[in-house]
């Protein structure tokens, strides 16, 4: 039997206490059709010791997008294929299905089987993080954990609404933020801006794609870049979902072919 179908499949817990049934079937799948030993682990640090000692085996992620990006983060210096079932909540998963990622136990499964290994560009960060999908800078405000309205302050709402004129449309906030593609300087903080995003470019190449979007009203002011660093007063930023800061500076740099992920050797059609 080949190195190639040889799996170290390595099960997330969030996996297994959300959605077990998954789990299994997965795990069924990939049983079935290679040789699997399948890993438990019950920690963060189970978890990079399982990844660590995984000899020849090919490592195959059960979980979401944090199991990913954490596995990505462990794999990316040797640049070791990847594979990934994905097991949660839609939310939790946003990651996993822009890049390809079938979205099915199922379907994922016999990708990690019959598909093919693709290399990708990866945004790495000057304390070490990994960035697979969507940068945004400022991170946009999350709803803080258990404050959804309660049933007396949606009628509390909805009295004021009647009872007052609707508030004028408030202007977008702005941020002072100085921003520079490749050295190339292309916003300060003496004109603010509504933000700053990027991503890993479709097509690969070693480069970025960032987007400055203005204050005002118009089109945002886009660049293609290998080297994106913003700086300002204190800011938070969101990469593939995760919120970090706040920080006064900050610089991405794209590693071409920086990690590698099995994916269907057609692409998944949107859904």
């Amino acid at each position: 039997m080949s190195d190639h179908d040889q799996l170290l499949v390595i099960v997330d817990p969030v996996a297994r206490r959300s959605d077990g049934e998954s789990v299994r079937i997965a795990k069924d799948v990939l049983s079935a059709g290679a040789e699997a030993k399948i890993c438990l682990p019950d920690s963060p640090e189970e978890f990079s010791r399982a990844l660590s000692r995984r000899g020849s085996r090919r490592p195959v992620v059960l979980g979401d997008d944090l199991a990913l990006l954490r596995a990505v983060a462990l794999l990316r210096r040797d640049r070791a294929p990847l594979a990934l079932v994905p097991i949660g909540p839609p939310g939790a998963l946003e990651v996993a299905h822009g890049l390809g990622v079938p979205r099915s136990a199922v379907a994922a499964a016999r990708t990690v089987l019959d598909g093919a290994v693709r290399s990708l560009d990866l945004l790495v960060d000057d304390s070490d993080g990994v960035v697979l999908g969507d940068l945004r800078v400022p991170a946009a405000p999350v709803p803080a954990a258990g404050s959804a309205p309660s049933v007396w302050g949606t009628c509390r709402s909805l009295v004021r609404t009647l009872v007052r004129p609707a508030p004028v449309a408030s202007s977008v906030r702005t941020h002072r933020l100085r921003v520079e593609a490749d050295g190339v300087l292309l916003a300060d903080v003496d004109a603010p801006v509504a933000g700053v995003t990027a991503r890993p470019a479709d097509g690969g190449g070693g480069t970025a794609e960032v987007a400055v979007h203005p204050a005002a009203a118009g089109a945002p002011l886009l660049r293609a870049a290998g080297v994106l660093t913003v700086s300002g007063p204190d800011f938070r930023y969101r990469a593939d979902g995760r919120v970090t800061g706040p920080v006064r500076r900050r610089t991405w740099t794209v590693r071409a072919d920086g990690w590698a992920l099995t994916l269907p050797r057609e692409p998944v059609p949107p859904v």
